[in-house]
């Protein structure tokens, strides 16, 4: 087995330990591994090797740090988040080093899984892509449902900072997908207003 390939199995297994389950019973985090892995191939053109398994570690482990450890409110979710990236990154680092791989390759996936030079860096750009279009995709819908309460106002905010991350390329994905009527509503109000 390559160090890629070992890298790969070594991410997943990670992912396996997800105690959260999707509907077939799959781990949640090995499904959003996928989803991120297929939206990066289809927003960078040939997607290097490097690049597919960082997007598998966008949430390593994430499990192990829940949301309700931090307080409420968005200083507390922003925290959060900072935190995540930080020990996603040093995570998928690790594993990567594990692997086989070099350090270098080793620092440049945990650069674009902690998320740094958004816009500047390609691979941290291209995460950001996936981790939108995945959230576009396949998460919106629950997100809404879960908060209800939110005025309408505010899920188009969220849309609109959502779509300002993403490339042009991203941008063009996301007006192609077949939302539920309502999401794409709020998805073009959004971005008539970004």
């Amino acid at each position: 087995m390559d160090a890629y390939a070992l890298a790969r199995a070594l991410i997943d297994a990670a992912h396996a330990a997800d105690p959260a389950k999707t509907a077939d019973g799959r781990p949640a985090e090995l499904v959003y591994a996928d989803r991120m892995e297929a939206w990066v191939a289809r927003v960078t053109d040939d997607a290097p090797p490097l690049l597919r398994l960082a997007a598998r570690c966008q949430h390593l482990e994430r499990w192990n740090v829940p949301r309700a450890s931090f307080p409420e409110g968005k200083v507390g979710y922003l925290n959060w988040r900072r935190s995540l990236y930080t020990k996603q990154a040093e995570r998928a680092r690790a594993l990567l080093l594990e692997a086989g791989l070099s350090a270098a390759e080793a620092d440049d996936a945990a650069t674009w899984v902690a998320k740094t030079a958004l816009k500047t860096n390609p691979g941290t750009q291209a995460l950001e892509d996936a981790a939108c279009l995945v959230f576009l995709e396949n998460e919106i819908g629950a997100f809404a449902a879960q908060h209800a309460d939110y005025p309408r106002e505010k899920f188009v905010d969220i849309l609109r900072k959502t779509w300002r991350k993403m490339s042009p390329r991203a941008q063009a994905l996301a007006l192609a997908l077949d939302l539920l009527p309502a999401i794409g509503a709020l998805v073009r109000e959004a971005v008539g207003g970004a």
